[in-house]
């Protein structure tokens, strides 16, 4: 028989190689000690148990709760129970955990929110809710609600989860600084401004304000809705603001286009991470500020400031927009010499550089080299290019063999497709694709899918069958299906059809002003003033303002952006001095020819 000073010695020694070392090796010393007819306390197997599931370790959990069943612990009390539940459900074995729960004569609170914890992080938020159900009122504390409230807004359920949040508070049970996640995740998914407004009053009435992530994520809230008045305001009335207040606020202003706001914010950061470096970069990319993305760009890296996936994306549009295969090929090749390994969205960045710069080569060539040929978003990128470039059969040629190679075709794989025998007029083709191809990849067609496909028959003239197309849509059209009538209607000039098209897109979007430019092109060119007149008097009354077409010029690294009749530029008087001088010459070369 041991010594009893061995036998702390014994378990001294593996309860400090847990601290030290690998734990899969400290693990299959607990065999040692069954051999020796010893057991670890109570506190000492929940601590195991605990960093098992903290480094999700499933096989080394079986064998500690192996040794406690050998070692006499097959019931062993709600305390160790607790910790067998978390490990469980920490390490997504949702089955083994309810086992353990199952299996216990007394529960307590811990062992309800371990279960239904475990549910929601798996995925099973009915299951979940089925134990919530079979809890007392009095029995659910703050922990319990929060889980729920949570679980449905993760889940998307996102009105189920605002009906619980509300039952909570009505009940009076007590809030902490977690129980706003779920709702506020909710704000954020529906972008829901009333309920932002309300979450934000209530945070006010339980005196949360000075906790900075709930308030950044209520600026988010704001932010995510447009208003960036009030995401502003409480950003102003925060006591203490950390990197992420800051990137949340920047961020906002950057993805509604305020990019003025939005960098002088950015200036004024007292510390800056990756997110915040990257948030004004993607604003600047999204907005048109192709050149200042790629100039904050080259500051970011002076700076030594990491690089992550979202930054290479980011900077690969830029040049995509402008568009700078120069800068593009030296990104490229910075991440080739840094071994920074990209990931299916940077890839595909690339690939759309390539092929907006004109090398559809070289974008080919990426996407050959690419590791993951399975992925979606990859073929779709590299179909995409060839179909901008008019490209039409080789078009068909790709989207067979991403068939053949059993990739999954989504519904952005068959918009590319129809668009692309669309623009190529393989108006067959894509009468195949569409009622053929899609109904055998399970892919319902949708309004774009309609509005490719009205734009392949009309830009092939069969009008007749757009119109059948039109009263067969098993879904009402929206204004992308009239805007495809409409822009048809204008190359065959089929006045008619033109016209419905038109009056249904002023319906639709008042606001736009496709639909009155139309009808007043037709008016006047029928000669019916009045309508031209009644037409403009609805644009004036609904403010409705035709966008002015845009020409631009690459000089020197800066792209310069013109309009009819522009004179706000700064070297407006040289550039006109150089158009008269080639008017002269297109004059002279033009009678010299016709002598």
């Amino acid at each position: 028989m041991p010594k009893p000073q061995t036998h702390i010695c014994v378990i001294q020694s593996l309860l400090n190689s847990f601290s030290k070392g690998p734990i899969t090796n400290s693990i299959k010393t607990l065999e040692t000690l069954s051999r020796k007819g010893l057991r670890l306390d109570t506190n000492s197997l929940a601590l195991i148990l605990k960093k098992c599931g903290n480094y999700r370790l499933l096989k080394e959990g079986k064998w500690v709760h192996f040794h406690m069943n050998f070692t006499g612990r097959k019931k062993p009390g709600t305390y160790l129970s607790n910790f067998l539940i978390f490990m469980y459900a920490e390490c997504g074995d949702c089955v083994s955990a309810r086992k353990v729960f199952d299996k216990m004569s007394v529960r307590n609170v811990y062992s309800w929110n371990g279960m239904i914890s475990g549910y929601v992080k798996g995925g099973m938020i009915r299951a979940a809710r089925g134990l919530f159900e079979r809890m007392e009122v009095r029995e659910r504390d703050v922990v319990t609600w929060n889980t729920m409230v949570v679980g449905y807004a993760g889940s998307g359920m996102c009105d189920e989860a605002v009906r619980l949040f509300k039952e909570f508070r009505r009940v009076g049970g007590g809030v902490n600084e977690f129980s706003f996640a779920g709702v506020v995740m909710v704000c954020v998914r529906m972008k829901d401004l009333w309920l932002a407004k309300e979450v934000h009053c209530q945070v006010f009435g339980v005196g949360f304000l000075s906790n900075v992530p709930l308030c950044s994520a209520v600026v988010d809230c704001y932010a995510k809705c447009g208003e960036m008045g009030d995401a502003r305001k409480l950003f102003d009335e925060m006591p203490k603001r950390d990197v992420l207040a800051w990137t949340t606020i920047v961020s906002g202003y950057a993805k509604w286009g305020d990019m003025n706001m939005a960098r002088a914010l950015f200036n004024e950061m007292p510390v800056k991470n990756t997110v915040s470096w990257n948030a004004v970069i993607s604003g600047y990319t999204r907005h048109g500020f192709g050149y200042e993305a790629l100039e904050l760009f080259k500051e970011m890296m002076a700076r030594r400031v990491k690089l992550d996936q979202f930054t290479f994306s980011s900077v690969l549009c830029a040049c995509a927009s402008i568009p700078s295969i120069k800068n593009g090929k030296q990104i490229h090749g910075f991440m080739i010499r840094t071994k920074f390994t990209p990931n299916t969205i940077v890839v595909s960045s690339l690939i759309d550089m390539y092929s907006k710069c004109g090398n559809l080569e070289l974008g080919q060539l990426v996407f050959n080299l690419a590791s993951d040929k399975h992925n979606t978003i990859l073929w779709n990128t590299v179909i995409s290019a060839l179909a901008q470039h008019g490209h039409g059969e080789r078009v068909l040629e790709l989207f067979s063999n991403m068939v053949k190679s059993q990739v999954k075709l989504d519904r952005i794989t068959f918009v590319i497709v129809l668009n692309a025998c669309s623009h190529s007029g393989l108006v067959q083709e894509g009468l195949h694709v569409f009622n053929n191809l899609m109904h055998e990849h399970k892919v319902v067609p949708d309004q774009e899918h309609y509005a490719c496909l009205i734009d392949l028959l009309g830009r092939a003239g069969h009008f007749d069958e757009v119109v059948n197309q039109l009263r067969k849509m098993p879904i009402k059209p929206d204004a992308r299906v009239w805007k495809a009538l409409l822009g048809i209607c204008r190359i065959h000039g089929n006045l008619e059809l033109g016209t419905v098209a038109a009056e249904r897109l002023i319906e639709l979007e008042p606001q736009s002003s496709v639909g009155y430019v139309f009808l007043t092109g037709i008016y006047a060119a029928s000669g019916k003033w009045e309508s031209v007149a009644k037409v403009r008097k609805l644009m004036n009354e609904r403010d409705v303002r035709k966008d002015p077409g845009v020409s631009w010029l690459e000089n020197e690294n800066r792209l310069h952006a013109f309009t009819v009749s522009d004179t706000s530029h700064a070297s407006k008087d040289d550039i006109e001095s150089v158009l008269d001088i080639l008017a002269t010459q297109m004059e002279d070369d033009y009678s010299f020819h016709d002598a």
